[in-house]
Protein backbone atom coordinates (compact mmCIF):
# COMPACT_ATOMS: atom_id res chain seq x y z
CA UNK A 1 0.00 0.00 0.00
CA UNK A 2 1.41 3.40 -0.94
CA UNK A 3 2.08 6.01 1.73
CA UNK A 4 -0.57 8.46 0.50
CA UNK A 5 -3.17 5.68 0.44
CA UNK A 6 -2.18 4.58 3.97
CA UNK A 7 -2.35 8.20 5.16
CA UNK A 8 -5.87 8.64 3.77
CA UNK A 9 -7.06 5.34 5.20
CA UNK A 10 -5.47 6.04 8.60
CA UNK A 11 -7.10 9.48 8.62
CA UNK A 12 -10.43 7.79 7.88
CA UNK A 13 -10.04 5.26 10.69
CA UNK A 14 -9.09 7.80 13.37
CA UNK A 15 -11.82 10.18 12.22
CA UNK A 16 -14.40 7.39 12.27
CA UNK A 17 -13.22 6.43 15.77
CA UNK A 18 -13.51 10.07 16.95
CA UNK A 19 -17.01 10.32 15.48
CA UNK A 20 -18.21 7.16 17.26
CA UNK A 21 -16.66 8.41 20.53
CA UNK A 22 -18.40 11.75 20.02
CA UNK A 23 -21.81 10.07 19.59
CA UNK A 24 -21.25 7.91 22.69
CA UNK A 25 -20.06 10.91 24.72
CA UNK A 26 -23.25 12.77 23.76
CA UNK A 27 -25.26 9.80 25.13
CA UNK A 28 -23.11 9.88 28.28
CA UNK A 29 -23.77 13.60 28.77
CA UNK A 30 -20.20 14.74 28.08
CA UNK A 31 -20.33 16.12 24.51
CA UNK A 32 -17.30 18.39 24.94
CA UNK A 33 -15.11 15.39 25.87
CA UNK A 34 -16.27 13.70 22.68
CA UNK A 35 -15.52 16.79 20.63
CA UNK A 36 -11.92 17.10 21.86
CA UNK A 37 -11.30 13.34 22.13
CA UNK A 38 -7.95 12.16 20.70
CA UNK A 39 -7.09 15.40 18.90
CA UNK A 40 -3.42 14.47 19.42
CA UNK A 41 -3.85 11.65 16.88
CA UNK A 42 -3.71 14.35 14.20
CA UNK A 43 -0.34 15.67 15.51
CA UNK A 44 2.80 14.98 13.49
CA UNK A 45 4.22 12.55 16.07
CA UNK A 46 1.14 10.36 16.24
CA UNK A 47 -0.13 10.70 12.69
CA UNK A 48 3.18 9.89 10.95
CA UNK A 49 3.70 6.78 13.09
CA UNK A 50 0.05 5.84 12.60
CA UNK A 51 0.58 5.88 8.84
CA UNK A 52 3.92 4.06 9.04
CA UNK A 53 2.43 1.23 11.14
CA UNK A 54 -1.07 1.32 9.63
CA UNK A 55 -2.74 -2.08 9.98
CA UNK A 56 -5.48 -1.76 7.33
CA UNK A 57 -7.84 -0.47 10.04
CA UNK A 58 -7.93 -3.86 11.78
CA UNK A 59 -6.11 -2.80 14.92
CA UNK A 60 -4.09 -0.04 16.45
CA UNK A 61 -0.90 1.05 14.67
CA UNK A 62 0.49 1.57 18.18
CA UNK A 63 0.37 -2.20 18.79
CA UNK A 64 2.17 -2.83 15.49
CA UNK A 65 4.82 -0.23 16.34
CA UNK A 66 5.37 -1.82 19.79
CA UNK A 67 5.76 -5.28 18.24
CA UNK A 68 8.10 -3.93 15.56
CA UNK A 69 10.51 -1.76 17.57
CA UNK A 70 9.68 -2.62 21.20
CA UNK A 71 7.95 0.65 22.13
CA UNK A 72 5.75 3.27 20.53
CA UNK A 73 6.66 6.94 20.20
CA UNK A 74 3.06 7.59 19.22
CA UNK A 75 1.78 5.94 22.42
CA UNK A 76 4.23 7.81 24.65
CA UNK A 77 3.02 11.04 23.05
CA UNK A 78 -0.67 10.04 23.15
CA UNK A 79 -0.93 8.84 26.76
CA UNK A 80 0.74 11.99 28.05
CA UNK A 81 -1.84 14.25 26.42
CA UNK A 82 -5.13 12.39 26.83
CA UNK A 83 -6.61 12.24 30.32
CA UNK A 84 -9.04 9.44 29.44
CA UNK A 85 -6.11 6.99 29.50
CA UNK A 86 -5.26 5.56 32.93
CA UNK A 87 -1.58 5.73 31.95
CA UNK A 88 -1.88 9.53 32.01
CA UNK A 89 -2.56 9.35 35.75
CA UNK A 90 -0.23 6.48 36.67
CA UNK A 91 2.98 7.30 38.56
CA UNK A 92 4.73 4.37 40.24
CA UNK A 93 6.80 6.78 42.37
CA UNK A 94 3.85 8.72 43.76
CA UNK A 95 2.31 7.99 47.15
CA UNK A 96 -0.82 6.82 45.33
CA UNK A 97 0.43 5.32 42.06
CA UNK A 98 -3.06 4.74 40.64
CA UNK A 99 -5.20 7.72 41.65
CA UNK A 100 -8.91 7.91 40.97
CA UNK A 101 -9.47 9.33 37.50
CA UNK A 102 -12.02 12.19 37.41
CA UNK A 103 -15.47 10.94 36.41
CA UNK A 104 -15.71 12.76 33.05
CA UNK A 105 -12.48 11.11 31.89
CA UNK A 106 -13.60 7.70 33.18
CA UNK A 107 -16.78 8.07 31.11
CA UNK A 108 -14.74 9.13 28.08
CA UNK A 109 -12.51 6.08 28.62
CA UNK A 110 -15.52 3.76 28.39
CA UNK A 111 -16.74 5.55 25.25
CA UNK A 112 -13.23 5.22 23.79
CA UNK A 113 -13.11 1.49 24.50
CA UNK A 114 -16.54 0.89 22.98
CA UNK A 115 -15.62 2.91 19.91
CA UNK A 116 -12.31 1.09 19.45
CA UNK A 117 -14.15 -2.23 19.47
CA UNK A 118 -16.84 -0.99 17.07
CA UNK A 119 -14.33 0.50 14.62
CA UNK A 120 -11.65 -2.22 14.70
CA UNK A 121 -14.08 -5.17 14.76
CA UNK A 122 -16.47 -3.64 12.25
CA UNK A 123 -20.25 -3.51 12.52
CA UNK A 124 -20.64 -7.09 11.35
CA UNK A 125 -18.28 -8.60 13.93
CA UNK A 126 -18.71 -6.32 16.94
CA UNK A 127 -21.14 -7.28 19.70
CA UNK A 128 -21.89 -5.58 23.01
CA UNK A 129 -20.51 -8.67 24.74
CA UNK A 130 -17.20 -8.33 22.85
CA UNK A 131 -16.16 -5.21 24.75
CA UNK A 132 -16.81 -6.76 28.15
CA UNK A 133 -14.86 -9.91 27.30
CA UNK A 134 -11.99 -7.82 25.87
CA UNK A 135 -11.89 -5.71 29.04
CA UNK A 136 -11.96 -8.73 31.36
CA UNK A 137 -9.13 -10.34 29.39
CA UNK A 138 -6.90 -7.22 29.34
CA UNK A 139 -7.83 -5.19 32.46
CA UNK A 140 -4.86 -6.48 34.46
CA UNK A 141 -2.52 -4.95 31.85
CA UNK A 142 -3.94 -1.46 32.52
CA UNK A 143 -2.74 0.50 35.57
CA UNK A 144 -6.14 1.41 36.98
CA UNK A 145 -7.38 2.19 40.44
CA UNK A 146 -9.59 -0.64 41.78
CA UNK A 147 -12.60 1.73 41.86
CA UNK A 148 -12.10 2.61 38.18
CA UNK A 149 -11.71 -1.07 37.32
CA UNK A 150 -15.02 -1.80 39.04
CA UNK A 151 -16.71 1.16 37.31
CA UNK A 152 -15.58 0.08 33.82
CA UNK A 153 -16.51 -3.55 34.49
CA UNK A 154 -19.97 -2.52 35.74
CA UNK A 155 -20.66 -0.24 32.77
CA UNK A 156 -19.46 -2.75 30.17
CA UNK A 157 -21.51 -5.47 31.90
CA UNK A 158 -24.60 -3.25 31.68
CA UNK A 159 -23.88 -2.52 28.01
CA UNK A 160 -23.48 -6.25 27.27
CA UNK A 161 -26.91 -6.96 28.79
CA UNK A 162 -28.73 -4.04 27.12
CA UNK A 163 -31.22 -5.05 24.44
CA UNK A 164 -30.78 -3.60 20.98
CA UNK A 165 -32.79 -0.46 20.40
Amino acid sequence: MKTIEKALKHFGVITHHKFVVFKLCIKAGIPFRGLVHDLSKYSITEFVNGVKYFNKGKGSPISVEKRTIGYSKAWLHHKGRNKHHPEYWYDNEAEVSKPIMPFKYACEMVCDQLSAGIVYQGKKNWTKEYQLSYWLKHKDEVPVNEKLEKFVTTVLTQVSKERNK
